[in-house]
């Protein structure tokens, strides 16, 4: 009985735990990466409809240049808001337009001002 024993195939203890081991150290690398790739995932939606928001301003703006903009009037001209993505059209006229888009996940905010001048903060 013993030799029957002796010619199972299969793997040792010792071989199981440095396999998990092994595992357990590729998670400990690879699980910081991925969150810090989807944060960044995040900030990219974010500043792209800051940026998306404005150019849908100005466009609004070339039709009525003494006119104040607003998130509904953006949505009217074709600008489509990013899921998860909070834009806020604040002084909305040509000379004091700022807009800001912030990610629900992410603790980033991004501006752009009158000028055009892309701000995170």
């Amino acid at each position: 009985m013993l030799q029957k024993m002796r010619n199972q195939k299969g793997f040792t203890l010792i071989e199981l735990m440095i396999v998990i081991a092994i595992i357990g150290i590729l998670a400990a690398i690879a699980i910081p990466n991925f969150i810090a790739y989807r944060q960044r995932g995040y900030n990219a939606g974010a500043s792209a409809d800051v940026k998306n928001a404005y150019t849908t301003a100005q466009a609004y703006f070339a039709d009525y240049p003494d006119g104040t903009v607003a998130a509904g009037s953006l949505t009217a001209y074709g600008f489509t808001q990013t899921p998860n993505v909070t834009v806020t059209v604040a002084a909305g006229t040509l000379s004091t337009l700022v807009i800001t888009a912030k990610h629900n996940q992410s603790n980033t905010t991004y501006s752009v001002d009158s000028t055009g001048l892309i701000t995170k903060g």
